[in-house]
C-alpha cells in the first residue's frame, strides 16, 4: 500500500480491478479544506486515459512492475514471439499488448514490462525512435527541400508514414513510435 501523497510518474496502481500507470500528479490545496491529490492514470490494458483524486493519506494499492529488455525473434499469427536477453527464455507477447508494434523489426530490442508478483506480462514497448529503411516512396525531385510537404512512404517493416519529398528509397530515416511522425534522415 501506497499513501497518495507518495505518488509519482511511472507508478503502477491497482484500482477496480484494473492496472493503471501514473502519468501525471498535482498537489491542489483549495483555499479552504483539505490538500488533495490530482492524478491522471493511463490503462495498461486499452491506453485509456482517466483522473481522479484523492485525500491526502488516503492509502492506493501499488503493483511492483519491471522493465526487462527483451529481443523479437518472429511472428507466430497473431502472437510476437520475445526472448529474454538475460535467461534466453522465448515468450510469445499478443500483437494489442506491444505499443508500436507497426515499427517492429527481427532483432530489435524492447523494453516488457511484467507484474513482477505473479510474472504476467503488461506490455511491450518499443524505444522512442527507431531508424528503419524506406522500401517504397515516389522519388524525390532536385529542389524539394525548401517545402514542408509530405509524401506517403513505405518502411521496410511494411508500415507507411509520411515523409518529405526529398526522401527516397533505400534511405534510413529516424521514425517516432509514438505517433509514427518522421524524425529526420539518418547519415550514412
Amino acid at each position: 500500500m501506497i499513501n497518495s501523497q507518495d505518488v509519482k510518474n511511472g507508478i503502477c496502481i491497482r484500482m477496480d480491478g484494473r492496472l493503471y500507470f501514473v502519468i501525471e500528479f498535482l498537489h491542489v490545496k483549495p483555499g479552504k479544506g483539505n490538500t488533495i491529490m490530482r492524478v491522471k492514470f493511463k490503462d495498461v490494458v486499452d491506453g485509456r486515459v482517466i483522473e481522479r483524486r484523492f485525500n491526502i493519506g488516503e492509502k492506493l494499492e501499488d503493483v511492483r512492475v519491471e522493465r526487462r529488455p527483451y529481443q523479437y525473434l518472429y511472428q507466430e499469427g497473431e502472437d510476437y514471439i520475445f526472448m529474454n536477453n538475460e535467461t534466453y527464455e522465448q515468450v510469445p507477447i499478443a500483437h494489442d499488448l506491444i505499443e508500436g508494434v507497426a515499427f517492429l523489426k527481427e532483432g530489435m530490442t524492447v523494453d516488457v514490462v511484467s507484474d513482477a508478483s505473479s510474472d504476467t506480462i503488461l506490455f511491450a514497448e518499443l524505444p522512442t525512435k527507431v531508424e528503419l529503411m524506406v522500401q517504397y516512396t515516389e522519388p524525390g525531385l532536385k529542389g524539394d527541400t525548401a517545402t514542408n510537404t509530405l509524401k506517403p512512404a513505405t518502411l521496410e517493416t511494411g508500415a507507411e508514414v509520411r515523409v518529405p519529398l526529398f526522401i527516397n528509397e533505400g534511405e534510413i530515416i529516424r521514425i517516432d513510435t509514438r505517433d509514427g511522425s518522421y524524425c529526420e534522415r539518418v547519415k550514412a
